[in-house]
C-alpha cells in the first residue's frame, strides 16, 4: 500500500475534528507529519511522541474545509514513493490520544 492514499487518510480524518483558526500550507502539514514517517514505514507499539505532537498541531491547525483538501493533496503529492503499514496509520489517532469520527482508509477522496 502506498503512503499517498493511506497517509492522504489519516490527514484527512484528523483534520475532520480541528477547530484551529490557522492557514494551512503543504510546509506545515510536511513538517507537522515528518516525525511519523518512519514510524509508519517500520515501527510498532506506541508512535514517538514527535510524531503524536505533529499529528496533534495538524489536527488543529485546519480551519475550512480547504485547509483539508489542501493538506490531503499535498501528502498525496510528496509521500508517493513510501509504503507504510496501514494498521499502523489506521491506529495512529488512537494511539496518539485523537478522537476521530470516522475511520482512516486508503481510498480517502481529497475532493470531500
Amino acid at each position: 500500500m502506498k503512503v499517498s492514499g493511506a497517509f492522504c487518510g489519516l490527514v484527512f480524518v484528523i483534520l475532520v475534528v480541528s477547530t484551529s483558526e490557522a492557514a494551512l500550507s503543504c510546509s506545515d502539514v510536511i513538517k507537522d507529519l515528518r516525525p511519523c514517517v518512519s514510524y509508519l514505514v517500520s515501527g510498532s507499539g506506541k508512535p514517538p511522541g514527535a510524531c503524536c505532537s505533529g499529528a496533534k498541531a495538524l489536527a488543529s491547525a485546519a480551519s475550512t474545509s480547504e485547509d483539508k483538501k489542501a493538506a490531503c493533496n499535498c501528502i498525496k503529492s510528496t509521500a508517493k514513493s513510501i509504503t507504510i503499514n496501514s494498521q499502523l496509520a489506521q491506529a495512529l489517532p488512537g494511539n496518539c490520544g485523537i478522537t476521530l469520527p470516522v475511520s482512516i482508509s486508503p481510498n480517502a477522496d481529497c475532493s470531500k
